[in-house]
């Protein structure tokens, strides 16, 4: 229980403890992003929180979540000690920031690309992605027969079906704005029904409009992400380089910088991790760097619970030992940047993750593996897609897998899942692992998994799409 005095923030008649104080904080920020009187929603993980103790002499930050002065709440502990704590104002700073905002539509900042005919492209080991912005997606592979002809294989993604593609969709909350186009090339595997899409447009500011990725999240049905500048000066779809909501929390006259019983058991905690803390930093410094050192800044975009991507190299091992580690799932990729990271264990589990020096490790189940659940999922979707080698024999391209049975989402009340993408990509680097993670559902996931390493196994895939080791 808390005791708070303040325009927003309900009383209690109790003191506060430690532990309670904090939960209070959160608590109270919930219910001022949602209005104050209006019933307060359930505590999502997806929004993290972090209290600060800053003392008296400080200035509120004039970047990223929107603070104001009188956006406050005493709160006083069971010791009588009182704080002023200044809290940000997520779902309603937002919604104020819109609500003000009288400049073009979502559709508008895009028109540019619409109306110039400009086209974008992903170019893979086998197939080039083009999409032409407003009028159509095409993937398709040329190759130079005998006397210079040029023989394509082509199939289109989708084309424009919109009369009004700059209309602003309604009800859409994610931080990408959508464009969906049908009446592509007829599929095969249902009944000739006509290929379409959905072309998910994200703000980051250093971006070209280039495509981030293509995944085929059921059978002839697209997703695809464009990274665009254009999206950034709207509120709705801006940039944003951090998550984390900080709480403000500031002693008020008699009061210690920080609650003394917080102190206390802070200090505690401390004591209790120093000899596991030992141990964890030489096996980092002896194993963890050599395995995982970053070949490239890696990128995220959006906000956290949207889409991160990450690339990591994995050295020491043998192509050999690393698929047989791999397959077994004793040897998890890592991925992702920002708040929240990514362990993927073949045939075990996803979980996503996030490290604090002070608090340690908050992980969630993304999705766990089960065997038969998969091979039901695979019955209905495309657990294998292909494409033509040279010679006229298929190749496998990708596998799918169905990982359910997440932690329970407090957005649908339903247990996280995700699909995970097992992709072969050539690169310069032969253990190169490129991972993103799509969330184009709430707690409804895509994760992707690109590596040369893959490539080496995706021929072994069975009717279900599972790998195996090469013979």
């Amino acid at each position: 229980a808390q005791r708070g005095e303040g325009g927003r923030a309900s009383r209690s008649p109790s003191g506060c403890r430690p532990r309670a104080l904090l939960c209070g904080l959160l608590a109270a920020a919930v219910a001022v992003a949602a209005g104050g009187g209006r019933a307060l929603p359930h505590l999502s993980d997806d929004v993290p929180f972090r209290v600060n103790w800053p003392g008296t002499e400080f200035s509120l930050p004039t970047t990223g979540v929107l603070y104001k002065e009188d956006n406050y709440i005493i709160m006083t502990t069971v010791d009588k000690e009182k704080y002023k704590c200044i809290l940000p104002l997520i779902a309603s700073g937002n919604e104020e920031e819109e609500k003000d905002y009288k400049g073009p539509t979502p559709g508008e900042l895009l028109e540019p690309l619409f109306k110039q005919s400009s086209c974008s492209y992903r170019i893979e080991s086998y197939w080039t992605y083009e999409v032409c912005h407003g009028k159509h997606i095409r993937q398709y592979h040329e190759e130079k027969e005998t006397g210079q002809k040029i023989n394509i294989q082509e199939y289109y993604l989708g084309n424009m079906m919109m009369k009004n593609p700059l209309s602003e969709p309604e009800g859409q909350m994610t931080p990408y704005y959508p464009v969906e186009m049908g009446n592509g090339t007829p599929c095969s595997l249902r009944q000739n029904l006509p290929r379409s899409s959905t072309v998910m447009y994200i703000c980051h500011p250093e971006a070209k409009h280039e495509i981030l990725s293509v995944a085929e999240v059921t059978t002839c049905e697209y997703e695809v992400v464009i990274l665009t500048p254009l999206l950034c000066n709207h509120p709705k779809y801006r940039f944003r380089a951090s998550p984390v909501n900080d709480i403000f929390c500031q002693s008020q006259p008699g009061s210690p910088l920080k609650p003394h019983n917080l102190e206390q058991l802070e200090k505690q905690q401390e004591m209790m991790k120093m000899p596991f803390r030992r141990v964890k930093e030489e096996e980092m410094h002896s194993t963890k760097e050599e395995k995982f050192s970053s070949i490239h800044k890696p990128v995220a975009v959006g906000s956290h619970q949207l889409l991160t991507v990450g690339t990591t190299h994995i050295s020491k091992l043998t192509d050999d030992q690393l698929i047989k580690e791999f397959l077994s799932g004793s040897y998890c990729f890592h991925g992702g940047v920002g708040w929240w990271k990514y362990e993927f264990c073949y045939g075990k589990y996803v979980h996503q993750y996030h490290e604090d020096k002070e608090s340690g490790k908050t992980s969630v189940v993304v999705g766990t593996w089960n065997k038969e659940e998969h091979i039901e999922w695979s019955k209905k979707n495309a657990a294998r897609t292909y494409y033509l080698k040279e010679d006229g024999t298929q190749t496998v391209r990708m596998v799918s897998h169905f990982y359910g049975n997440g932690d329970v989402c407090d957005l649908t009340e339903k247990p996280r899942q995700v699909t995970v993408k097992l992709k072969c990509k050539e690169s310069d680097s032969p253990h190169a692992v490129t991972i993103y993670m799509l969330e184009p559902h709430s707690c409804q996931y895509i994760l992707g998994v690109e590596s040369p390493v893959i490539c080496k196994i995706l021929d072994t895939a069975d009717e279900h799409g599972l790998l195996s080791v090469p013979s």
